[in-house]
């Protein structure tokens, strides 16, 4: 991110840019607010013991990775800040941690949930299968990026290593 702004900027775009600015950082904070609380209940929670303990440790497991999937949007978006590229990589990261906390979610409470009705053990099938598919596509997607991005990197290899030698040889 630019820290001076330049001489053909004008006025109205300096007040955007700091109102998107404005904007993020407001995100950021909601963001950790919110993982706070969430965190805070989750252990309440937890220390509470009430119900089976099996589902007990299940809810603590789900609160603490909805904490660890704000954080990471959190840092994410902070790193947005920092930098004037809008990063890929970690929103699929995120993406991925999102679709395995669910199904563990949905994992958990087929098996520890007790007896469902036949809907509702097809609907958590659905449920599964369906967050499998986003996790294969966003791995997927996460490969093709570091392909993409290594085959960048091999190049700009390449013509340095070119470059080194065209003027060794000199």
């Amino acid at each position: 991110m630019r820290t001076f702004p330049d001489a053909e900027e004008t006025l109205p775009d300096r007040c955007l840019r700091w109102a998107i600015v404005a904007v993020e950082y407001a995100i950021v904070a909601s963001l950790l607010l919110v993982a706070g609380v969430v965190l805070v209940r989750t252990v309440v929670e937890f220390l509470r013991h009430q119900g089976s303990f099996a589902g007990v440790v299940i809810n603590a497991i789900d609160g603490i990775l909805v904490v660890v999937i704000l954080l990471d949007i959190a840092h994410t978006v902070f790193g947005r800040l920092r930098s004037a590229s809008f990063p890929v990589r970690p929103f699929l990261e995120i993406g991925v941690l999102a679709g395995v906390r669910d199904i563990l979610s949905a994992s958990a409470h087929l098996t520890i949930g007790g007896r469902l009705s036949e809907r509702d053990f097809s609907n958590t099938l659905i449920s599964v299968g369906v967050g499998v598919g986003v996790v294969v596509l966003l791995l997927v997607g996460l490969n093709l990026l570091r392909a993409s991005l290594a085959g960048s990197n091999d190049a700009a290899d390449a013509a340095s290593l070119d470059e080194g030698s065209r003027s060794a040889g000199s």
